[in-house]
């Protein structure tokens, strides 16, 4: 069994990391979680789950919980006993078997853990069997502490359609942060480690996602160079983002067609960009006000001093 599959094997080698990736990789990417990420799943409040629907279409969700809702009862299994919330993908796609991926990430620490594997459905939620479980760099992450909010007042779905309405495209310019669920186009069915599914964040200072009707373009910035996410775009182009608006409680749900910008006018134009991710909108839905958690004032991440900005529009 193989740590990457081709598509990250495929950019790694193109960005000359692929022979020292397969030396790091078997030690850094586990089939289990260690006690330190045991531990640090259940301090969180929230957690991002990726899923995969019946069309292949990833999505980016997010559950949350008093700390204490996600519990690793052994290094092989974490279980999360939460429920999606109304109107989230998740409500969908989880399913016995189903290929999860989950982002456990802590802002105001900057500490952050990923892990793939499968789900197991229980009466109070679900128990995930790991698959893969690595850790992540403090990178790009805006230090902002989420609190559990269990009285948040009903959402609503305010827009949902092929396309980004008016607001959607606001809230997309002030973000600071979203999240970016794909998969290997064999997920739902492969045992392979490296065939499951991700989910990652991105980080920048407010704007850095430049809306032009329904394409996004992002910088790329240098990171752990596994290419996680940019290899399973490469061979199954599809990505699901998430949006959260962390004054008001809103949802930002997307599904979009995914490529890779690697050189060109617009890629020099971003400074510290290592590439641009390009991401046509097929599907909105934006709910309304019902995120159970608030959060703290943001402090940007250092890492984002001196990167570029897109020019006035």
């Amino acid at each position: 069994m193989t740590t990457f599959h081709l598509g990250e094997q495929t950019l790694q080698a193109r960005v000359g990391m692929q022979a020292q990736l397969a030396q790091i990789g078997p030690r850094v990417m586990r089939d289990h979680m260690p006690d330190q990420h045991r531990e640090f799943f259940g301090l969180l409040p929230f957690v991002v789950v990726a899923s995969v629907d019946a069309q292949g279409q990833p999505w980016a969700s997010v559950l949350a919980g008093a700390p204490g809702f996600m519990h690793s009862p052994d290094p092989g299994h974490l279980h999360v006993r939460a429920q999606a919330l109304p109107h989230d993908p998740l409500q969908h796609t989880l399913h016995e078997d189903a290929a999860l991926g989950l982002l456990g990430i802590q802002p105001h620490t900057r500490r952050r853990n990923r892990m793939n594997g499968r789900a197991h459905l229980r009466d109070d939620g679900f128990m995930v069997e790991v698959v893969q479980s690595f850790g992540n760099c403090p990178k790009y992450i805006q230090a902002r502490e989420p609190r559990w909010t269990p009285d948040a007042p009903a959402g609503q779905v305010a827009h949902q359609g092929p396309g980004l309405d008016e607001a959607s495209r606001e809230l997309i310019r002030a973000a600071d942060t979203f999240f970016i669920a794909t998969a290997h186009p064999g997920a739902a069915a492969a045992r392979e480690p490296s065939h499951g599914v991700d989910v990652s964040h991105r980080g920048g200072l407010p704007g850095f996602v430049k809306v032009e009707g329904q394409r996004l373009t992002v910088p790329d910035f240098l990171g752990n160079q596994f290419f996680n996410t940019l290899g399973n775009i490469a061979v199954h182009p599809l990505a699901g983002l998430l949006f959260m608006d962390f004054e008001r409680g809103d949802r930002l749900y997307l599904a979009t067609r995914a490529s890779v910008v690697w050189d060109g006018a617009e890629l020099s134009a971003f400074e510290g960009a290592q590439r641009l991710l390009r991401l046509e909108v097929t599907h909105a839905q934006r709910v309304q006000g019902d995120l159970p958690l608030r959060w703290g004032p943001a402090e940007r991440s250092p890492h984002l001093a001196g990167m570029g900005h897109w020019p006035s529009r």
